[in-house]
């Protein structure tokens, strides 16, 4: 099942995608608390898809891939690598990213993404798939430069529009050896599967969990793989995971300061 978040009317809906019909299916509140369907529907051409959840926060996965960690030349941690990226850096499918003045090179880097379902607290990696509720497309974008230059990576990873996450959630993928691509222009230049991971979705709900309690809605952006690399204005960047779906993106330059 796939669940989109939609604008219709300058209000916000979630609404289960019947792709074959070319609707969306209304659904009742937030999908956490249940899917029970409204009986009205909309046409894709007559809505706006928005990022399909607004999460209260964002916890994000450094250094999760062997093949990324080898062409930084450093090691998988131990535990997981964790920082958070802020809920005002998300940007919908088909929204722009914006270039910020304070950076020379910006770089894209697709992911997998976990929506949490229920509240999660000191959950073991063998329960965790009772906790989540889907999973999408995320691009963490990040101001390199600035990553390396502050060291740490609040201002790099949390510009607005550094956090296009879409177009849907799918409810029933199994997550463990997907495909994920990056494309810039159309061109291939990150290829990498989850298989790939050090600490697989299992481990990082547990890890996470007994630090910080997770709640529906939250989001998990579990890493990158190798082939990481920069975008200027006017790049299209696509992020396609199997089973799932393409997330796509137009980079644009901010203004000048007046």
């Amino acid at each position: 099942m796939k669940i989109a978040r939609y604008e219709f009317k300058g209000r916000a809906w979630y609404g289960i995608l019947d792709e074959a019909g070319g609707v969306l299916r209304e659904i009742v509140g937030e999908p956490f608390d249940g899917l029970r369907e409204t009986g009205s529907t909309r046409r894709l051409d007559e809505v706006s898809l928005l990022a399909p959840v607004a999460p209260g926060k964002i916890v994000a996965v450094g250094l999760n891939y062997r093949d990324h960690a080898k062409e930084v030349g450093m090691r998988i941690p131990e535990e997981p690598l964790l920082f958070l990226k802020a809920p005002s850096a998300i940007v919908p499918p088909g929204g722009d990213i914006v270039y910020p003045r304070q950076s020379k090179q910006v770089d894209y880097e697709a992911e997998l993404a976990v929506v949490i379902g229920r509240r999660a607290k000191d959950v073991p990696a063998s329960d965790a798939s009772s906790y989540i509720f889907g999973y999408t497309c995320m691009n963490d974008v990040t101001a390199r430069d600035l990553q390396i230059r502050d060291v740490q990576f609040a201002r790099s990873k949390n510009f607005d529009t550094f956090a296009p996450i879409g177009p849907w959630i799918r409810t029933d993928v199994e997550p463990d050896a997907l495909s994920v691509r990056c494309l810039v222009n159309g061109q291939v230049r990150q290829s990498g599967n989850t298989r790939d991971m050090g600490s697989p979705v299992g481990r990082l709900v547990e890890y996470i969990s007994a630090n910080m309690t997770l709640y529906p809605g939250d989001v998990i952006a579990t890493g990158t793989p190798a082939g990481v690399g920069p975008i200027t204005p006017g790049d299209t960047v696509t992020v396609e995971i199997e089973g799932i779906g393409t997330l796509t993106n137009r980079v644009v330059a901010r203004e000048p300061a007046r």
